[in-house]
């Protein structure tokens, strides 16, 4: 099959949806499907086997979704990788892809978030994604949430989910240990190092992790939170900058500026050398736990003991205590009382690292690439 990926974020740029772009198209090619990705000139050069056509401006306007309508000829399935914030500042042009094209295509919402557009576009905002989805030849969600929101749509012409997998593999730097890694960040064998992986902004619980943290550091605990990644992503960075100049300004508030270490981007190795350091990682999302975050699928692909917010649909794949540790949303007394038990219980901090690792097998990304090309061929045969 000759597929092309529609995406408004791709590696060098950072960001998940792009990161997710890159693996499925990677594992796609592997299982012998020609693949290439349609972007935007905000993509910059990369090496990787993967052509990447830059034929959209950064604003996605109307001519540049003809531009893609045009390329798109060229190929058997479109896979339109869409969020919102990815795809210019007014964000209405994209959501006409669907119609336009000529080719059998494909959304990938990884949220149903709705798109900002115009001033007071009001309820017409949930309307337009909705539309794009009926007016595509299929729709892959990638949480049950999505999944049970969109399956009611009869208009929808076919739906799956499949969730996403680790956006880094677990590869540290040759010759990398955790011990020497933590001696050069001036972390001591004694000190409880908290991991964070990922963007934050209001939807992660940044708030909920450093009040946890200022809790045990109050109590006398030797703890340190490592922020791993950058503060922003190369979408929606005015949300995010905002978030964390007040997440800058809480940690001095509560004291704690000296016990929070941030990275900044890393490449994958050393981001993979960052989390495979941490005794344990906190990722308190105020929307709950979901298997289409990538940053949360690393953790545990890292075997690491993850504490996690109670999902707001039942995932049964993930079990309390056996492959991570669930607290419920907006509790920082409850992620505090979580560290303070996984730091005296390093029998459970195994425990929970192992089932992690055991659950992330199945969202590898071969497997992710298995099932969204079967529903291509799905789509295909009806379309």
């Amino acid at each position: 099959m000759n597929i092309a990926f529609v995406t408004g974020e791709y590696p060098p740029m950072q960001g998940g949806v792009g990161d997710f772009t890159f693996e499925v198209a990677q594992a796609a090619q592997a299982l012998g499907h020609t693949v290439a990705i349609l972007t935007s000139t905000a993509v910059g050069a990369q090496s990787s086997a993967i052509p990447v056509q830059r034929i959209a401006s950064p604003n996605w306007t109307r001519q540049d979704v003809g531009k893609v309508s045009a390329a798109a000829n060229a190929f058997d399935m479109v896979n339109i990788q869409y969020q919102a914030a990815a795809f210019g500042p007014m964000r209405l042009p994209i959501h006409a892809l669907p119609k336009r094209l000529n080719t059998p295509n494909v959304i990938t919402f990884h949220d149903l978030r709705v798109p900002y557009l115009f001033p007071k576009a009001g309820p017409l905002r949930k309307r337009t994604l909705y539309q794009m989805a009926q007016q595509s030849n299929g729709v892959i969600t990638t949480n049950p949430q999505d999944y049970a929101e969109l399956q009611p749509n009869t208009r929808i012409k076919h739906l799956v989910d499949i969730p996403i997998g680790s956006n880094i593999p677990c590869d540290p730097p040759p010759q990398y240990a955790p011990q020497t890694w933590r001696a050069n960040h001036n972390i001591t064998p004694e000190t409880l190092l908290v991991g964070y992986f990922g963007f934050l902004n209001e939807t992660k619980g940044g708030e909920t992790l450093l009040r946890g943290i200022a809790q045990l550091v109050a109590q006398g605990i030797r703890v340190k939170l490592l922020l791993i990644g950058g503060e922003t992503g190369s979408s929606d960075t005015a949300n995010n900058a905002d978030y964390n100049t007040y997440l800058n300004q809480l940690a001095g508030q509560l004291g704690i500026q000296d016990h929070v270490i941030r990275t900044g981007f890393l490449a994958q190795q050393a981001t993979s050398a960052a989390l495979l350091a941490c005794d344990v990682m906190a990722m308190p999302y105020r929307d709950g736990a979901s298997f289409r975050r990538g940053t949360f699928m690393a953790c545990l692909n890292h075997a690491k003991p993850t504490i996690t917010t109670q999902p707001q649909v039942p995932l049964p794949q993930l079990q309390h205590g056996n492959n991570s540790y669930l607290i419920p949303v907006d509790d920082h007394q409850a992620l505090s009382q979580a560290l303070l038990t996984l730091q005296a219980d390093p029998a459970l901090r195994e425990k929970l690292g192992t089932g992690a690792q055991t659950l992330s097998a199945n969202f590898t990304w071969d497997k992710i690439a298995e099932r969204t090309v079967a529903f291509f061929d799905t789509v295909l045969a009806t379309s």
